[in-house]
């Protein structure tokens, strides 16, 4: 169970479990959480939480004064989807969770108006959102995505632009629902993007989360899937290039609460030119009700050059012994000789062969979203990214 962060601040947050304990956090699910960024301690970068990160680049995010206020989002004009504006108080936030580090309360508590996009019946259609006006002013943003029982949607949210943005995203996918969130990040050059996803998953619901990091200076998107209700499924897909000096990132946490419940878990990357960085840590968490379960998780990056750094972390927690299987795996690498080799006796040059073992790695996952003009469209700018490496090579 999370625990409720108290207004003592030295000893809550990404550190210490508690403020009445001087035990450090162990394990991802002994994390405090408070909507007051005071109830956390100050970020130093020692922090198990940021020692990965680039909190000098986060820092404005971290203690800064962010706008709230609602923006320009381009959405689908489809019956039985809504787009609404309510204020905090009024739009049922902390449905899925609530703030678990200094940069995510101080985004939320910044926010007056919320975004809410309400999700009833069934769509074929995938449904696209679109931003591509925030600016490079400090911005603190919140959305709820609400999928109604039994209703099922392809939700798609394309970035681009510039951006310093904290936000948290809530989705709440009902009982019998079927939700694919698809999360394009193509921002500008120095964008900086710091989000975190908390899903909540009720009875029989599936909900599949994929995240595409292209663009951006700092982008770093940490999903939390709890399956609450039995036979819940929770399917997580993330892929992401990372080219010289720019940071991705994710920490992705799924919580298996209720009976018979399934996730499934793989990022994949790629790493080309100096300073070029990715971090993954994957943390799954089998509660002791979460009878039947089965889960798996997995991070492979692809490294291109020198001078790059691919952080991967998995880690696994079972608290029950009737479990249907779990397992993660993790491996970060150059490219795979045998598989040149057998590309090449085949009468494909080098260049080639290569590109070919890129693309399909990463269009591994891209594969998974289900809007085939998209898949394109993503496929384009892997390769365009792709080739720019190849110029530099």
């Amino acid at each position: 169970m999370t625990k409720s962060a108290t207004s003592e601040p030295a000893k809550v947050g990404s550190h210490y479990s508690n403020e009445l304990s001087d035990i450090p956090v162990q394990t991802r699910s002994e994390r405090a959480s408070s909507e007051d960024p005071e109830s956390f301690g100050p970020v130093t970068g020692r922090e198990a939480q940021w020692r990965l990160s680039p909190v000098a680049k986060l820092r404005p995010l971290i203690d800064g004064v962010l706008d709230g206020s609602s923006y320009a989002i381009e959405a689908p004009e489809v019956s039985g989807v809504t787009l609404s504006w309510p204020t905090p108080g009024e739009s049922g936030r902390g449905v899925a969770g609530m703030p678990e580090d200094r940069l995510s309360a101080n985004a939320w508590s910044s926010v007056s108006d919320v975004a809410v996009v309400d999700i009833e019946g069934t769509h074929s259609q995938p449904l696209h959102f679109s931003r591509s006006s925030l600016g490079s002013a400090a911005r603190g943003a919140h959305m709820i995505i609400r999928v109604h029982p039994g209703a099922e949607a392809i939700f798609i949210l394309t970035s681009t632009g510039d951006a310093l943005l904290g936000e948290t995203v809530e989705f709440d996918v009902m009982e019998g629902a079927k939700l694919q969130a698809v999360f394009v990040q193509d921002w500008n050059h120095g964008a900086i993007h710091y989000a975190t996803h908390n899903a909540t998953v009720a009875t029989g619901a599936v909900f599949t989360h994929i995240v595409v990091s292209l663009g951006g200076d700092v982008v770093i998107v940490n999903p939390t899937t709890q399956l609450v209700g039995a036979e819940a499924q929770g399917h997580l897909w993330g892929a992401y290039f990372a080219d010289a000096t720019q940071h991705l990132e994710s920490r992705v946490y799924v919580h298996h609460q209720g009976p018979r419940t399934v996730s499934r878990v793989s990022y994949k990357g790629a790493l080309h030119g100096a300073g070029a960085r990715t971090v993954w840590v994957g943390d799954v968490l089998i509660g002791a009700d979460a009878i039947g379960t089965d889960s798996y998780e997995q991070n492979r990056n692809l490294v291109l050059s020198e001078g790059t750094r691919a952080d991967s972390i998995p880690n696994l927690e079972i608290k029950t012994g009737d479990i249907a299987g779990a397992g993660h795996a993790s491996a970060t690498g150059r490219f795979d000789d045998e598989q040149l080799f057998y590309l090449q006796s085949r009468g494909i040059e080098e260049l080639d062969a290569r590109r070919l073992v890129v693309m399909g790695f990463l269009l591994d996952v891209v594969s998974h979203i289900s809007d085939p003009g998209l898949v394109k469209s993503l496929t384009e700018q892997i390769r365009n990214k792709l080739s720019l490496t190849e110029e530099d090579a």
